[in-house]
């Protein structure tokens, strides 16, 4: 979706206006394809084509309008997986890996920022993890010690900068806060040129793998010795579907009124809250994000807006909310992303699962991708590896996640319809109906003219659901997501919800 057609405007998006590239003009030959114009497709672009290669960037609407526009942006180490889950499951080596990778990550960012002089805010910052119950210390004082033997510089500490009385938090030093587009339209002014390329509002409907690939857009077919799939879940990978599950997560933003230091904060509730500061042309704001749930199983999502906007109020010298914005969270299986070749394929590179870290997560998909593409060694690839088979490692939530797909598949087939006649869609709101014996996905604009699809996502067939705030029609089974009018607006579909005719 275009960022100026969202319900609602990230911070990122209305405080660093988008640069303007061309669609596809026609056929296309270059050295890799990559999808998605954001973190992990620029920064994968950009390293390809720093060594040599030729490159062209694809993204259906605008760069960096997608997840990566979305983001909270943190830069930290600290990943939404503890420390002790991956050393149960990865073991120690892998824990100490998952820590290394995301640090090289931060510094990777840290390097570009310098070399290319990208002015975005870049502040080096301590994390904290807080707890405010007693539960939720003993466990705090478990991750401090797994972390710190992962290779964290982490510690316990009871004096933690925020206006409320907290018990204690682990504390992460060097993580960081910057302003993600201003850094990514630097990235991306540099990747035209030279047989390179960036083209937006180009769909892609097919990607073939083979020697050479072809990736076939609505627009023009890309020939290419490689590809890249940075699209936050990959277009039509069932068996990589399998081990994703997308949830929504919320944000808001307001000025600063009264102090607050510069960090990272994390609470310990479930779902947790995320808490960060950013200063955005001379004026210092709090980020605060939370309230997630899996796609497509909350329709009254603005009451997860009003939630936040609750806590933010009363926890933080804040008196008013200017920004609210929500983006798509991809969990992994088994708690770490998957980034390399993609299962069964030769030539194809995926980069997904990112989880809450996406900045730290994109920024390191461009790593390793780049390496594999030029064939360098990567000593963090066997660890992200897209084709890691650990039964061990997230196997009761990949029974559940994916027995919860089956059972919308059939039960959402089953369920009642939200009402049988137009009169029953306000102006402004989206319902499914059945009409005729047949269920419609129907949305009312606010002038009243009606438009209806079909509710069958066109991935694989389970039924959307209207999410009444971000006014977009979602699958809760792999999360695609589609506008009221049923265009894509995110992936793994790749076709728009048909329409359907009412009678009149």
């Amino acid at each position: 979706m275009d960022d100026e057609q969202r319900a609602h405007r990230s911070l990122w998006t209305v405080t660093a206006p988008p640069r303007d590239f061309p669609a596809l003009p026609g056929d296309v030959t270059v050295d890799v394809a990559i999808i998605g114009g954001g973190m992990a497709g620029l920064t994968t672009a950009w390293l390809l084509k720093r060594a040599g290669k030729r490159v062209v960037v694809l993204d259906m609407h605008r760069i960096l309008s997608g997840q990566t526009g979305q983001t909270t942006a943190h830069l930290t180490e600290v990943l939404d997986t503890p420390y002790a889950t991956l050393r149960r499951d990865f073991g120690e080596k892998g824990a100490q890996l998952a820590a290394s990778s995301s640090r090289a990550a931060i510094e990777q960012i840290a390097a570009r920022v310098d070399e290319l002089g990208i002015d975005c805010d870049f502040q080096r910052v301590p994390m904290y993890r807080y707890a405010e119950t007693e539960r939720e210390l003993a466990d705090l004082h478990h991750e401090v010690t797994a972390a710190r033997e992962a290779g964290l510089l982490a510690t316990f500490t009871q004096d933690v900068p925020l206006p409320y009385p907290v018990k204690g938090a682990l504390r992460v030093e060097d993580q960081a806060l910057f302003h993600p587009r201003k850094y990514l339209l630097a990235l991306a002014d540099r990747i035209p040129g030279d047989g390179s390329h960036i083209f937006e509002n180009t769909r892609v409907t097919e990607v073939h793998d083979g020697a050479p690939c072809r990736v076939v857009t609505d627009r023009g077919t890309v020939t290419a010795a490689a590809v890249v799939e940075a699209t936050t879940t990959p277009l039509n990978r069932v068996a990589m579907h399998t081990k994703l599950y997308p949830y929504r997560t919320y944000a808001v933003a307001g000025p600063l009124n009264g102090p607050l230091e510069p960090g990272q904060y994390y609470d310990s509730q479930e779902p947790y809250h995320y808490i960060r500061t950013q200063q955005v042309n001379g004026r210092t704001y709090v980020i605060v994000g939370g309230e997630d749930h899996k796609v497509g199983t909350d329709e009254d999502t603005a009451r997860r807006y009003a939630a936040l906007e609750a806590y933010t109020l009363r926890r933080f010298p804040v008196t008013d909310i200017t920004h609210r914005w929500s983006g798509q969270v991809i969990e992994p299986a088994d708690g770490l992303a998957y980034i390399g070749r993609n299962t069964a394929s030769r030539h194809v590179y995926v980069a997904t699962g990112f989880s809450g870290t996406g900045m730290t997560f994109g920024t390191l998909a461009g790593m390793i991708l780049s390496d594999a593409i030029l064939d360098r060694q990567n000593p963090f690839a066997a660890l992200y590896s897209a084709t890691r088979v650990k039964p061990q490692a997230g196997a009761k939530d990949f029974i559940q996640e994916n027995a919860e797909v089956a059972f919308r598949f059939v039960a959402d087939r089953l369920s009642r319809p939200n009402g049988h006649r137009l009169a029953d869609v306000a102006p402004g709101e989206g319902k499914v109906l059945e009409v005729a014996g047949q269920k419609v996905a129907v949305y009312r604009a606010e002038d009243g003219i009606t438009h209806a699809v079909s509710p069958v996502c066109t991935h694989l067939g389970c039924h959307v659901h209207w999410n009444g705030a971000e006014r977009s029609w979602d699958c809760p089974c792999h999360g695609g997501r589609f506008s009221p009018t049923g265009k894509v607006l995110n992936g793994p579909a790749m076709k728009d919800l048909p329409a359907k005719k009412l009678p009149t």
